[in-house]
C-alpha cells in the first residue's frame, strides 16, 4: 500500500520540508508516504477564488492513482484519535488499496474533491496553516504505525 499527501502548494520552506521529509522516511515499506504537490492557481486581485479552486481540485483529481481510499482534510470532517488512527490504518492495510490523502489550498478543498472524498479527516477544528498540516499528517501516520507495532515513540 502507498499513500500519497497530494496538498496544494509548492516551495515550502526548507522547516516544512525536513519535518515532512523525517517522518515520511521513517514509514516502513508496507505504507510508504509520497508527497504529491500541486501548484497553488494564481490569484490575482479580483480573481475568480471558485475559478482557482476547480482547478487546484481538477489538479489533485488527476494525482489519485486508479481505485485509492480517498481521504478528504477537512474542518468539518471527523477527528480521529490516535488510536483511531492506527484502527484506520489496519483497516487500510488489509483492503490493499492506495490511500490519497488530500489537502486543499488557502481557501479550502474543491467540491469535486470533497465529493470523491471516501473519508472526511478533521486533524483540529483550529486553523492550522497548511504547510504544518503536511507535517502533523506524516508523523501521526507514523505514530500510528508504531502503535501497530508496539514501537515505543508513541509513548
Amino acid at each position: 500500500m502507498q499513500i500519497s499527501l497530494i496538498a496544494v502548494g509548492q516551495k515550502m520552506p526548507a522547516w516544512v520540508n525536513q519535518g515532512y521529509e523525517e517522518y515520511a522516511r521513517r514509514m516502513p515499506p508496507e505504507c510508504q508516504l509520497h508527497l504529491i504537490e500541486i501548484p497553488l492557481a494564481k490569484r490575482s486581485k479580483g480573481s475568480d477564488v471558485s475559478r482557482s479552486m476547480s482547478k487546484e481540485g481538477e489538479q489533485m483529481l488527476a494525482a489519485i492513482k486508479k481505485d485509492s481510499l480517498v481521504v478528504a482534510m477537512e474542518v468539518s470532517g471527523r477527528p480521529w484519535s490516535t488510536g483511531q488512527l492506527a484502527d484506520q490504518l489496519t483497516d487500510w492495510l488489509q483492503s490493499g488499496r492506495n490511500i490519497a490523502l488530500l489537502v486543499g489550498g488557502p481557501e479550502g478543498m474543491a467540491p469535486a474533491c470533497l465529493n470523491k472524498a471516501d473519508h472526511k479527516w478533521s486533524l483540529s477544528n483550529l486553523t492550522l496553516p497548511h504547510p504544518l498540516v503536511r507535517i502533523v499528517i506524516a508523523e501521526q501516520l507514523y505514530r500510528a504505525v508504531s502503535i501497530l507495532k508496539n514501537h515505543p515513540y508513541h509513548k
